[in-house]
């Protein structure tokens, strides 16, 4: 755990107005995970910090102070990354929600921060590309210890590539039927390996996510998946 005045690389995810000329800024940093702090006097113009507390930038931040809500004394951007267009961005504030409604505070997740970079980086540069979201959501319910063993059936035994499999309490069961809940085998294996180009994988992909996600968000929709469903109408 880093010590509370070590400079460290994170990002922002959200912030809001703090009284008359502060923020409080939602972080989520690369070793002590997400994280609240006031940025005094950030909103105001000569502030240092105003220009440079930007969503999808990598900055190095220092914080001071050991209760839940920190003060962020220095904050650095880090250097160009292009910044998510169109579509683009709409999933970078869909991986932004994930992470502030999913991940504890002050619980680290390295592997994740880096996966959630290194998709801010793919989506700035390749644009709206829903495999990029697919290999996210995967690794969140990795770290979070809800994504389910895509290797076995609730017998132990190898998932079969020429069978349907069915989700029932976190375990798969083979089944002769077809719903939301099914899944091929193969499909399953492709997902397993982080192959999405396969085809009909990447449609599965993505209901698999929302089947397991919705369990650690209790049914709460999210604002951002709303806001894309709603595009897609269109």
């Amino acid at each position: 755990m880093a010590s509370p005045l070590t400079d460290e690389p994170g990002f922002v995810l959200h912030s809001h107005a703090y009284r008359e000329t502060s923020l409080i800024v939602d972080l989520f940093l690369r070793e002590r995970g997400r994280v609240s702090a006031v940025a005094k006097g950030a909103r105001r113009p000569t502030s240092a910090l105003r220009p440079v507390l930007l969503q999808f930038q990598p900055i190095e931040f220092r914080l001071s102070g050991r209760n839940e809500l920190r003060t962020l004394t220095r904050a650095e951007w880090q250097g160009g990354m292009a910044v998510p267009a169109g579509r683009a961005l709409l999933f970078a504030f869909y991986l932004n929600e994930l992470v502030m409604r999913l991940l504890a505070r002050e619980d680290p997740h390295p592997q994740l921060f880096d996966a959630y970079a290194d998709a801010l980086y793919q989506l700035g540069e390749q644009g709206a590309d829903e495999r990029i979201l697919r290999r996210f959501e995967w690794l969140l319910l990795t770290e979070i210890g809800y994504a389910p063993d895509l290797a076995c059936d609730h017998r132990g035994l190898p998932l079969e590539p020429q069978r349907n499999y069915r989700m029932d309490g976190g375990q798969w069961f083979a089944t002769q039927g077809e719903d939301p809940a099914t899944f091929s085998g193969q499909a399953l294996q492709h997902m397993a390996a982080g192959r999405y180009d396969a085809p009909g994988v990447l449609s599965q992909a993505k209901r698999l996510s929302r089947l397991m996600l919705a369990l650690p968000l209790e049914g709460a929709p999210l604002d951002t998946r709303r806001i894309l469903m709603d595009l897609q109408r269109l």
